[in-house]
């Protein structure tokens, strides 16, 4: 057995879900690290309008970059599949197919993006002022969507073979590219907004090549021969089968995200790019929740495989002692290096002054946030895929409710005082809805049918 291989039907809950965790994070940090670069570099060298500028576009990134990752989790369960099978005629057949399928859907999506650019961002009501610059890095940017795809689906491949060190090299150094061409571009030359959707596109393209070379030189199925090479349209549809499902989980989510920036669009410049530097740290607030629900995953699926329900409950506590512990510590650290934080984005004073109290108005809300992780990965492992459909959908029934009727009040009073909403309906939309939406969570896991569903596989 591979030492890679590590067996969590035994041994300590929580040390498991810690040693699986960490690589996962250093991972998932660099990763939002690339996508923030761009904030970072305009906010300090260009200013408030072209940070909005692209921080409108941040919520379709995510919805193109949900529909490559989907996929190329479909090619890799595939690949995983046929690998541990040992059928390496259909392994390599997966894999060539692979390019078929990554760039024939990536085309699409670009031939989408660039068309309908200008229509998109009408939609969300982005202000004319910042229209221009706002199209020009989306219709730039969606042009890297293929790299996205190449280096997602070369990626996966790569871990369900059992090399999960190599892509985070490769994400590294397109995340050093990045830093370094942003700086070159928009701070040497001066080219604003189409600086840094240039360096991210080049950073893109760094990735997906530098995959695609240690690919065909260092693994043997890369290499095909002209059968390989022939569409097979059973790989192809098992492919989307998978993949899509996972695709559109994310896609619900971004397209909620998108609802939600067309209000904030409503109230101008400084809330635009106030809730663009806002969200970019939010965004690092995910990352040890989605690494230990990865983690979580994992430890659900073994231990439910191995039919031992006690292990899959014990998980699900530790993982919920672990988020309770992080959420609690980050409330000072929100008060007392809030500004700080903000600051390190952008210099405006009335950003910087609404971000830190954005971020206190949300940092009491990160448990629920974890707790939509936590109970999703333990049921995801045990088998309960139609729920992550589901808990999609709540989300965007929520942030759409909460944010159209937030906005629509100027104040509320409570206990005799008076309390400012308006535009912090933006930031109590996300509250809310991470409330809503862990509730929906552990109340499925508590009263869900993984467990029937166990008992009739074990009379079976």
């Amino acid at each position: 057995m591979s030492s890679k291989i590590v067996d969590m039907t035994y041994g300590s809950p929580l040390k498991h879900l810690l040693a699986f965790t960490w690589p996962l994070l250093i991972g998932n940090v660099f990763q939002q690290f690339y996508n923030m670069v761009d904030s970072v570099i305009v906010g300090n060298f260009v200013g408030p309008a072209a940070l909005a500028a692209v921080g409108t576009c941040g919520s379709f990134g995510f919805l193109f970059f949900s529909l490559a990752g989907g996929l190329a989790t479909g090619i890799g369960i595939l690949v995983s599949q046929y690998f541990g099978a040992k059928n390496e005629k259909a392994l390599r057949a997966t894999i060539a197919n692979s390019f078929f399928i990554l760039t024939v859907s990536s085309f699409g999506v670009t031939v989408i993006g660039v068309s309908l650019c200008n229509v998109i961002l009408r939609l969300i009501s982005c202000p004319e002022q910042i229209l221009p610059d706002a199209a020009l890095y989306l219709r730039l940017t969606t042009f890297g969507i293929i790299f996205i795809a190449f280096y997602n689906g070369i990626s996966s491949i790569l871990r369900a073979l059992g090399d999960s060190k190599t892509p985070l090299y490769f994400l590294i150094l397109a995340s050093l590219v990045n830093v370094v061409l942003d700086l070159l571009f928009v701070v040497y030359f001066g080219w604003a907004v189409l600086g840094v959707a240039l360096a991210t596109v080049i950073s893109q393209a760094v990735s997906a090549l530098a995959c695609l070379v240690y690919a065909f030189a260092k693994v043997p199925y890369f290499r095909f021969s002209k059968r390989d090479l022939r569409p097979d349209t059973t790989i192809v549809a098992k492919s989307f089968r998978i993949g899509i499902p996972v695709a559109l989980q994310s896609s619900l989510i971004a397209i909620s995200c998108i609802m939600l920036q067309g209000v904030v669009n409503s109230f101008g410049e400084i809330v635009m790019a106030t809730f663009t530097v806002a969200s970019r740290l939010e965004q690092l607030i995910h990352m040890p929740y989605q690494s230990l629900a990865a983690a979580i995953t994992t430890y659900a699926g073994q231990n439910y495989g191995a039919k031992n329900i006690d292990r899959v409950r014990k998980g699900l506590h530790r993982g919920t002692f672990l988020v309770a512990a992080f959420s609690l510590l980050l409330v000072p650290v929100v008060f007392i290096f809030g500004r700080t934080m903000i600051a390190f984005f952008v210099k405006d004073r009335e950003v910087i002054e609404m971000g830190y109290v954005a971020l206190k108005l949300t940092c009491f809300f990160y448990f629920p946030l974890g707790m939509i992780y936590i109970p999703r990965a333990s049921l995801n492992g045990c088998g309960d895929a139609n729920f992550a459909m589901m808990n999609g959908l709540v989300e965007v029934v929520c942030r759409i409710v909460f944010a159209h009727a937030l906005a629509s009040i100027v104040s509320i009073k409570l206990f005799g005082h008076t309390f400012p909403i308006g535009y912090w309906g933006v930031w109590l939309t996300n509250s809310f809805t991470w409330t809503v939406t862990a509730i929906v969570c552990v109340w499925r896991y508590k009263f869900g049918k993984w467990r029937t569903t166990m008992l009739l596989e074990d009379a079976a």
